[in-house]
């Protein structure tokens, strides 16, 4: 296999593209080598097989979806309250929010994942360690609430976000994506 790791990451984001745009389905080696702009073949050369292409967009997802060193220090900076973890669930969900496709080709991932167990496994131990690490971060900092707290803004939010992508007709009335993730915490959190 070829080893050019920013020819394997933009096929990567090739793949994520085609998987929000065309669902998995659609993507194909040649799905994308068109979409990278590269010559014909050239995916085949890095993935051996479509399972692996699956796979590793999936890993891909979380690489751009994780924060930059600034956002991980502004959660040990200041006071830690209910206005706090708004702050800070704001910047999650916009940056969950920001680029659309590496969010739907999650959703397109995980429905795929469905009806492929190793993708299934694979997605579900990455997920379970983020969960389970934004829960040590959580008490870490000493946020207000607790573990169930982290899973109850887990599922909102997510949910947010995928109806914020795919139905934004459901929610407009409701309020921007701010005025929305603030909602969700102030239910959540109870006032200290």
């Amino acid at each position: 296999m070829v080893r050019n790791p920013e020819r394997r990451a933009a096929l990567l984001d090739a793949a994520i593209g085609v998987l929000a745009e065309e669902g998995a389905r659609g993507l194909t080696f040649r799905a994308v080598d068109t979409r990278a702009g590269v010559p014909a073949g050239t995916a085949s050369n890095y993935f051996a097989n479509r399972e692996e292409l699956l796979a590793q967009a999936s890993v891909r997802t979380y690489e751009r979806f994780t924060p930059d060193q600034a956002e991980w220090d502004n959660v040990f900076t200041g006071p830690r309250d209910r206005a706090k973890l708004v702050e800070l669930m704001r910047a999650t969900v916009t940056r969950l929010a920001a680029d659309p496709n590496v969010y739907l080709a999650t959703l397109e991932l995980q429905l795929e994942a469905t009806r492929r167990p190793e993708l299934r496994r694979n997605i579900t131990e990455r997920v379970r360690a983020d969960l389970d690490a934004n829960i040590a971060s959580h008490e870490e900092a000493a946020m207000p609430g607790d573990r169930d707290t982290v899973l109850v803004l887990y599922l909102a939010l997510n949910r947010l976000v995928a109806d914020y992508l795919t139905l934004p007709g459901v929610l407009s009335a409701e309020g921007s994506l701010d005025e929305l993730v603030a909602k969700v915490v102030e239910h959540v959190v109870p006032e200290s």
